[in-house]
C-alpha cells in the first residue's frame, strides 16, 4: 500500500492503476505517452517527482525512472536538474515546417529563398543537359561527389572561411539531408545535444524520430551562453551540440567571433561533437565586419560543418556541402552510403556550373538585394529590432506581448490570410512567457504581395491587443 493517501493530494498526472500491466515501467510509459498525445497532459506540465509516483502507485521507484527514460528517450518528457521533468513542449504535435498546398494565403511562414532569382538556374540547367558528358552524371559512380564537383564546392566555402582538402567534403542532398547523415551517423538513441532554447523546428523533429534529446541552453544577443552550456555538460552527459552561427534559425541572432572562441572551449572542454549549420554564411562573409569564419576552423577534429546552397544558390537542386575532420569521415562516409547511395550528380553538376561561371555570384546579389529591400518593407510595420538580429535575414523574429496559444494563434492568422509560425514551434526545451513570430521575407511572389501580408499582420497584432 502507498505510504501517504492520495485521495485529496493534488499531482499533475494521476494514471489509473488498475490499467497497469507487467512490465509496469512499460504500461507506465505507454499511459503517459497516451495522456501526452491525447493532450490531458499540456506542454510544459510538470510531472509528479518519481518518488512520490512511486509512493502513489505503490511501485518501486527505479520502475518510475525507467518508465520516464523510456519517453524521454522519445522526446515526450525532458527533465532539469535540480527542477524536474515536464512534458515537452512539441511532444503531442508535429513542428515540422513544410510548404503548404493551400493557395489562400500569403506565406509569412515558410522561409523560401527568393525564388526571383531561378530563371538564371534554369538556363544553367539547359547548359548542363547538352554537355558531352551527361551520361557520366547519371550513374553511381561518385557516391560523394565527382572530383570537379568537389572542387567547385570548395572555391564556393573559400570566401566563408573553410579550407579542407577532397577527402573531407562530401555532396549531400541539402542541409536537411546533411542533419540526418550527422544524426544517424555520430549519435546513437538516448544521446544529448546540447541547442539553443529556441533553434531549427525541423532539426527538433529530426532528434525525436532518432531519439535524441535535446538540452536548451540559454543565450543572449551573442548567441549560446558558454556558462551555461559548461553548467548543462557538468551536470548531464551530453553528448553534441548544434549551432547555427552565422544566424540562429529562428532568432536571427549572430554568434559574435568571441562567442565563438568561448563556446569552442567549452565544447573542447567536453570534448562535444559539434553539428554546425551555416546555411546563411553567404549573406554574412564579405557583409559582417566582424566575421572571421566559422567554428569548424577552431574544431576541426570534432566538428560536422555544413553549407547548404538552397538559399545561396537555388532551393529546389538539393545540394549541399558537408566538410568533416579525419576522425569523423569514416563514420561520415557510412551513413551518407547507407542514407543516400549518392546525391544526384545532375543537380550537382547544375550546382557546379553556377559556381565555376560566376552566375552563383549574381545570384547572392540579387537575393542580398531583395533581403535588403524585404528587411527595410518589415521595418516600415515594425520597427523594433531584434537584439543582434542578421541585417539581411530572410526572417524576423518578432516579439508579441500577450500570451497566446501557439496553434490556435496559427490558425487565427490563417483566417486573416496569412501564414505565420509562432515560437512554440521552436522551443526546445520548457515553455517561457516570452512569445514571438518568425516573419518569412523570402516566400512571397513578390514584394508588393510582402507589404500586403505584412500590413495583415500589423493589423492583426493591433486587433489583439484592443
Amino acid at each position: 500500500m502507498p505510504v501517504n493517501s492520495f485521495d485529496n493530494y493534488p499531482m499533475s498526472w494521476k494514471p489509473e492503476r488498475k490499467a497497469l500491466k507487467r512490465p509496469f515501467y512499460e504500461s507506465i510509459a505507454a499511459l503517459l505517452e497516451e495522456d501526452i498525445k491525447k493532450g490531458f497532459l499540456a506542454p510544459g506540465t510538470k510531472l509528479p517527482p518519481q518518488r512520490e509516483l512511486a509512493d502513489f502507485l505503490d511501485l518501486n521507484f527505479t520502475t518510475i525512472t525507467r518508465a520516464y527514460k523510456v519517453c524521454e528517450v522519445k522526446g515526450l518528457i525532458y527533465a532539469v536538474t535540480g527542477k524536474g521533468t515536464f512534458v515537452s513542449p512539441s511532444a503531442a504535435r508535429s513542428i515540422t515546417i513544410s510548404t503548404d498546398k493551400m493557395t489562400n494565403f500569403i506565406d509569412l511562414g515558410f522561409v523560401a529563398s527568393f525564388e526571383e532569382t531561378n530563371e538564371i538556374v534554369t538556363e544553367t540547367i539547359k547548359t548542363v543537359a547538352n554537355k558531352q558528358y551527361v551520361e557520366q552524371l547519371l550513374n553511381y559512380n561518385d557516391p560523394t561527389g565527382i572530383p570537379h564537383q568537389k572542387m567547385a564546392g570548395l572555391n564556393w566555402m573559400k570566401s566563408l572561411g573553410i579550407q579542407t582538402d577532397q577527402e573531407h567534403v562530401s555532396i549531400v542532398s541539402g542541409a536537411q539531408n546533411a542533419l540526418a547523415v550527422s544524426l544517424a551517423a555520430l549519435f546513437e538513441p538516448g544521446n544529448r545535444i546540447a541547442t539553443d532554447l529556441y533553434t531549427y523546428s525541423n532539426f527538433i523533429e529530426l532528434a525525436k524520430m532518432h531519439h535524441i534529446q535535446l538540452v536548451p541552453i540559454l543565450g543572449d544577443e551573442y548567441g549560446m551562453l558558454p556558462d551555461e552550456l559548461d553548467k548543462q555538460c557538468t551536470q548531464l552527459n551530453v553528448h553534441g551540440i548544434f549551432l547555427m552561427p552565422s544566424c540562429c534559425n529562428p532568432t536571427t541572432v549572430m554568434m559574435s567571433d568571441v562567442r565563438k572562441k568561448e563556446i569552442s572551449a567549452v565544447i573542447r572542454k567536453h570534448r562535444l561533437l559539434l553539428i554546425e549549420d551555416d546555411i546563411h554564411a553567404f549573406m554574412t562573409a564579405g557583409v559582417i565586419s566582424d566575421y572571421q569564419g566559422p567554428m569548424f576552423n577552431l574544431l576541426p577534429e570534432q566538428s560536422v560543418y555544413i553549407c547548404g546552397t538552397s538559399k545561396s544558390i537555388c532551393s529546389g537542386l538539393r545540394v549541399a556541402y558537408i566538410v568533416y575532420g579525419n576522425a569523423l569521415r569514416e563514420k561520415i562516409l557510412r551513413a551518407i552510403f547507407n542514407i543516400n547511395v549518392k546525391t544526384s550528380s545532375f543537380d550537382a553538376e547544375a550546382v557546379t556550373e553556377l559556381i565555376l561561371s560566376g552566375k552563383a555570384h549574381d545570384i547572392v546579389s540579387q537575393k542580398k538585394q531583395l533581403a535588403k529591400l524585404a528587411n527595410e518593407i518589415y521595418s516600415e510595420y515594425f520597427p523594433e529590432k531584434e537584439l543582434n538580429g542578421h541585417p539581411l535575414s530572410f526572417y524576423r523574429w518578432l516579439s508579441i506581448k500577450d500570451h497566446h496559444n501557439g496553434l490556435q494563434m496559427e490558425t487565427d492568422l490563417k483566417k486573416h490570410g496569412i501564414r505565420v509560425f509562432h515560437s512554440d514551434r521552436f522551443l526546445s526545451g520548457s515553455t517561457i512567457p516570452n512569445q514571438y513570430l518568425r516573419v518569412a521575407l523570402s516566400s512571397t511572389k513578390s514584394l508588393d504581395e510582402l507589404r500586403i501580408g505584412l500590413e495583415r499582420l500589423k493589423n492583426f497584432l493591433g486587433q489583439l491587443r484592443k
